[in-house]
């Protein structure tokens, strides 16, 4: 394995960022895209019902969490990106990853800001901020895919194939190259 790879692999600092093989960044990125896409069901689900005004107050509220749990991802993710060795594919990747990531999370912050000096919002999610989660959505899906390209095309913060390998050994049964 080439020295830029071990490198990739291999945490900032293992307290901070996780364990060899298993980063917090993966983990923590589940709050805001869990929240945002509820935040958009929520929205879409306002126009359906005849009192939605429960529905795009949780809208507002998971946004704001989603917004915060950006914030926190984005702290274990610099970490995962300083792994990654400078003028590498691997890192432009993560650079764009990360600027996507920033502008989704400006523009949930924009979104929250906007709801709130709303009307109250009685006939549903209005058409403005909708319309904004929809584009934040959709470039939340085209940033996870860089992300999923990182981890899973690029290994980065992944297990060399030798640790992996342990996972398909039978009881008793050496991995191969251990």
């Amino acid at each position: 394995m080439s020295e830029q790879l071990h490198q990739a692999k291999q945490p900032v600092s293992a307290a901070l960022a996780g364990p060899y093989g298993h980063p917090f960044h993966p983990i923590v990125v589940t709050v805001p895209i869990g929240a945002w896409v509820s935040s958009l069901v929520f929205d879409i689900a306002s126009h359906l019902v005849d009192d939605p005004a429960v529905l795009t107050a949780g809208a507002v509220w998971l946004i704001a969490i989603g917004v915060i749990g950006a914030v926190a991802a984005a702290l274990f993710g610099l970490l995962d990106l300083f792994a990654i060795p400078t003028g590498s594919r691997a890192f432009r990747t993560g650079l764009i990853h990360m600027s996507l990531n920033l502008v989704v999370t400006a523009a949930y912050a924009v979104n929250f800001v906007w709801r709130r000096a709303g009307d109250g919002h009685t006939a549903g999610a209005p058409v403005g901020p909708l319309t904004l989660s929809v584009i934040s959505v959709c470039l939340l899906g085209v940033s996870g895919y860089l992300g999923g390209k990182l981890a899973y095309r690029y290994g980065v913060r992944v297990a060399d194939e030798t640790t992996q390998a342990e996972g398909f050994t039978t009881a008793g049964a050496r991995a191969p190259g251990r």
